[in-house]
């Protein structure tokens, strides 16, 4: 009879797969795990669209548009981001699944001989397999902030043209952004921006979670995490302003109003 059971617990475990199963790993590895996407989902989303909306004029109150933008696409990637540099318990690469839920692990990774989670994990890993890590990590990354860029944009660009239309009044305070543009950015800020932020995140915690009690490691999960989602709300805002993905319908007045009043000096000097 026992034997049996044995069997059916074996074929349970085998059955799990995706989502899941790489959950169940990581927590194995990191029981705090749950904690901090608990974390990085309440007080980072909410840091990151406080340091979003800090770096745009008059707090981002007239930019509402793009705020919103950020928020959708942020609580997507923070998940994301986690869940791809976390560790796991798995010591064997699987040789199941799927080519993207082996591209989304630490498949190849793990193949190749190179850390699995973040680049600062431990091991007897040599420097040029640890880049190697962050190489793959920013392109993976990359490649999902675009897929969710499309996504977040296309459904705030979609909700502002429906509002428009329930509202003849209601009048667009920005320009939309381009989606293609704008999830570009996002692949580019998640590539090197997020992929480098989190990655010394993910080895500082493995160190401290040892040394510290419980509680206090907590205390500074949260804030720690949500400096970190401030820092990276500013910096993507920053990176959309260079390459000039997100326009403010304010800042062309702006500079209309300026030359007028530059003109208006120069008339009134004539003048005396």
């Amino acid at each position: 009879g026992g034997g049996g059971g044995d069997n059916n617990s074996n074929n349970d475990d085998s059955k799990k797969s995706g989502l899941w199963k790489g959950w169940e790993d990581r927590v194995a590895y990191d029981p705090e795990f749950p904690f901090k996407v608990l974390m990085e989902q309440v007080i980072g989303v909410g840091a990151s669209v406080v340091g979003d909306m800090s770096s745009r004029p008059n707090w981002g109150l007239n930019e509402l548009d793009f705020v919103l933008s950020t928020l959708v696409v942020g609580s997507i990637l923070n998940f994301v981001v986690m869940f791809t540099l976390a560790p796991t318990a798995a010591a064997a690469v699987s040789s199941g699944g799927n080519i993207v839920g082996k591209l989304l692990s630490d498949h190849f990774l793990k193949s190749w001989g190179a850390p699995g989670g973040n680049m600062f994990e431990a091991g007897a890993f040599s420097l040029g397999k640890r880049l190697l890590n962050f190489g793959y990590k920013a392109v993976v990354f990359a490649g999902i902030g675009f897929a969710a860029g499309i996504l977040g944009t296309s459904l705030t660009n979609g909700l502002l043209l429906l509002r428009k239309q329930l509202d003849p009044n209601f009048k667009l305070q920005n320009e939309p952004p381009n989606i293609i543009y704008n999830a570009g950015t996002w692949g580019l800020h998640m590539g090197l921006s997020s992929n480098l932020r989190y990655q010394v995140l993910g080895a500082t915690d493995l160190v401290l979670v040892k040394v510290m009690p419980i509680t206090a490691f907590r205390i500074y999960q949260a804030v720690i995490r949500a400096l970190n989602n401030v820092l990276g709300g500013i910096s993507f805002v920053t990176l959309a302003r260079i390459l000039g993905v997100q326009k403010t319908g304010t800042s062309e007045p702006a500079a209309v109003a300026s030359s007028s009043t530059a003109a208006g000096g120069q008339e009134s000097k004539k003048a005396k």
